[in-house]
């Protein structure tokens, strides 16, 4: 690897992140991974902790001819929340239908997204408990403040954020938003996630399916951590 790569791939982040973890085994926390670069990372502290693992569904607005770049993002749950990039935003405002527009279409994405993850499992309820909100990294962290948006309206009883690795000038944002955050490298310097991994191949909608259904049949602690 060179001097910019952590990790071999998502596998590898994750068990080195789950050594992170493991203070939280005995509160039974719930597993969150953000679809689809996290699931891979997630599974890995899921299997750790012995703990269950499910996909926390967040969607990008993209701006106005520019659909890589982040305006916005929106994650579903019993509150739907839209996190703003205030810096793109007062840059690029776009027209004033056009993020509630983006954001019912990305809701409606999420819906049958979810539908394909996870057929007829039902979805926990976060309340009262400890959970894990798990990523293969943070470049803009719109994506992941969108989530833990979501989360903190369903009561928690603790909050965390992992990710193997983030830029340092993220971390004051995020620890404001999170109980914990626990993380493996914040440099100072930070172009992409994937040059921090030597294998950062794309991760398909099979492979996310596939890691949750195997974690699903293991057996991992039930709803009430028993």
């Amino acid at each position: 690897m060179s001097s910019n790569q952590l990790f071999a791939n998502r596998t590898d982040a994750g068990r080195r992140l789950a050594g992170k973890l493991k203070h939280l085994r005995g509160s039974h926390p719930l597993i969150l991974g953000l679809p689809r670069g996290g699931i891979p990372v997630a599974v890995e502290v899921a299997n750790a902790l012995d703990a269950p693992l499910e996909p926390m569904f967040v969607k990008k607005i993209g701006a106005p001819g520019e659909e890589e770049l982040a305006l916005a993002a929106v994650a579903d749950g019993p509150n739907p929340q839209l996190v703003i990039n205030e810096e793109i935003m007062s840059r690029l405002p776009p027209d004033s239908t056009y993020i509630r527009a983006q954001m019912d279409q990305k809701l409606e994405e999420i819906r049958h997204r979810r539908a394909s993850y996870l057929g007829e499992r039902p979805v926990s309820d976060p309340a009262g408990r400890t959970v894990i909100l798990v990523d293969d990294g943070i470049a803009t962290g719109s994506t992941a403040k969108a989530a833990l948006a979501v989360i903190r309206k369903s009561n928690p009883a603790w909050l965390v954020l992992a990710v193997p690795v983030l830029p340092a000038q993220s971390l004051k944002d995020l620890q404001s938003l999170a109980d914990e955050l626990v993380f493996l490298s914040a440099p100072m310097r930070f172009g992409s996630v994937g040059e921090h991994y030597e294998c950062f191949q794309q991760v398909s909608d099979a492979q996310v399916i596939d890691l949750l259904n195997q974690h699903a049949s293991t057996g991992s602690i039930n709803e009430t951590g028993e």
